[in-house]
């Protein structure tokens, strides 16, 4: 599985899912923008460093020739975490101009399991129409919308809950609170 940062706001979300993955014991391979390089350092207690120790092997985004950016590369998912628009406007028009925008078209053309967590607020009719025209190809758009039955006590337990919903997606067993299930 390929999980890629980018120069979103929210990267929280992409460290606790690498740390999840680590625990559960799943091969990651992790690729960061240099935006997302920066917004960990504003937004994070992390250092790069540590992040890229969550993944088992790493890429550098200028590298074209790293084996996700190839169809014979078999990766089963790939999680864009958080996915600027920038990013998402670049894989909706197959502007694959780094290893994150290439990989993600791969994952499309070879029909693989996608998965964008936008993050933007508002949302202009481009966004919209970018995050439709991917959806009609089967890319899973996954902005981070909080669910306020899980009665929250903090950003954390948001944090927990959304990964845990991603985990779903790629047939991983997660413990977050399901609606209709007794809530504590």
């Amino acid at each position: 599985m390929l999980v890629a940062i980018t120069g979103a706001t929210g990267v929280q979300l992409a460290i606790k899912l690498l740390e999840t993955l680590k625990e559960k014991k799943m091969k990651t391979e992790l690729v960061i923008s240099k935006n997302a390089e920066k917004i960990i350092v504003i937004e994070t207690k992390y250092q790069l460093s540590d992040i890229y120790k969550l993944a088992d092997r790493n890429f550098d985004v200028d590298d074209l020739l790293a084996p996700p950016a190839s169809g014979s590369y078999k990766l089963d998912s790939m999680i864009i975490i958080p996915c600027s628009m920038k990013s998402l406007s670049a894989i909706a028009n197959g502007y694959a101009n780094n290893l994150i925008t290439r990989s993600a078209d791969v994952m499309i053309k070879e029909k693989r399991k996608l998965i964008l967590v936008v993050r933007e607020s508002p949302l202009s009719a481009i966004h919209l129409e970018n995050m439709l025209k991917l959806a009609k190809l089967g890319v899973i758009i996954f902005p981070p919308v909080p669910s306020y039955y899980i009665k929250p006590k903090s950003v954390e337990e948001l944090i927990e809950f959304t990964v845990g919903r991603i985990l779903d997606y790629i047939g991983i067993e997660s413990d977050i609170k399901r609606w209709g299930n007794p809530l504590e």
